[in-house]
């Protein structure tokens, strides 16, 4: 398969309409469906049926989805490779951490980085998705579990803590719960995610979704809610302890720890840019957890 043609087939699944696949990657609408149409000849079968809302996908285009992704993967990790020698402290680097970490941790400790390597470039993909390592989804992993795979090189940071907390506004409105009774009616929890939901059972952690007064699975949006003095919700220690207004409730009811980790595939050892980074990490994080207030 050509890898444009492939290219544009994702772009098009992703935006389900030819406008904007051809938005998303800088081509005229024409351009696309002539590709589009290419691919369909050259595969021999459609990929595509228009309806109301745009095109829909074939059931044979969903089966060549996650070919084509590994394709792009690949061409994307090709081209990070071949962005900097292997002992140049220049070209791309994409690093792939939860939404929490990604947007309240790793910012000071990324920009850090970048005023010390200026000729790196930063790729972040945000995401409570296990990104696969083995197939360079990504090069460096910062995960709040313990890696399964092998092949790659992990350091294990320490543990970090989650704890419940409610902002000052909504105390001095609705005053501190002192059992999970009077914190229910104002509780932000997840929403669909089972994952979550299966990690609370194991702890034997009261919280099921159906207690939540406000639920979705984006941790940044339960965060801002937190901030906005919605109610009770979980959030890291460490995260808690630069905001003042976040104060601390039912710490005797709730406790959660996360271990964390930093990981790569074992063959970016040899690439200076990756090992800076993955050192920078290890220290920047390993800082953060150690400011965790007892």
């Amino acid at each position: 398969m050509d890898w444009s043609l492939c290219r544009t087939f994702l772009a098009v699944l992703y935006q389900g309409t030819l406008s904007g696949a051809a938005r998303s990657l800088g081509l005229t609408q024409p351009t696309v469906g002539r590709q589009v149409e290419a691919l369909e000849q050259s595969l021999g079968t459609p990929l595509f049926t228009r309806s109301g809302a745009g095109l829909r996908p074939t059931e044979i285009a969903l089966s060549l989805r996650p070919h084509a992704e590994a394709m792009a993967a690949a061409a994307e990790t090709l081209e990070r490779t071949a962005s900097g020698e292997a002992d140049k402290v220049e070209g791309a680097i994409r690093i792939t951490a939860s939404e929490i970490v990604g947007a309240e941790v790793l910012p000071p400790i990324l920009t850090g980085f970048h005023d010390t390597y200026p000729g790196v470039a930063i790729e972040l993909t945000l995401s409570n998705r296990q990104e696969d390592l083995l197939r360079r989804e990504a090069d460096i992993a910062v995960r709040m579990t313990r890696p399964t795979q092998g092949q790659l090189l992990a350091r294990r940071l320490g543990v970090v803590r989650v704890g419940l907390f409610a902002h000052r506004r909504h105390i001095e409105r609705y005053g501190r719960p002192a059992s999970f009774a009077d914190a229910r009616p104002f509780v932000i929890g997840f929403d669909r995610d089972v994952q979550v939901r299966r990690s609370l059972e194991e702890r034997q952690i009261p919280l099921a979704r159906e207690a939540f007064a406000f639920r979705s699975d984006s941790d940044l949006a339960q965060l801002a809610f937190l901030r906005a003095g919605f109610g009770v919700g979980a959030c890291q220690v460490g995260i808690a302890r630069g905001d003042p207004a976040l104060v601390p409730v039912l710490e005797d009811a709730f406790r959660y720890e996360m271990e964390a980790w930093v990981a790569m595939h074992e063959d970016l050892k040899s690439s200076r840019r990756m090992r800076l980074m993955f050192d920078w990490l290890v220290q920047g994080l390993g800082d953060y957890i150690a400011s965790q207030p007892p």
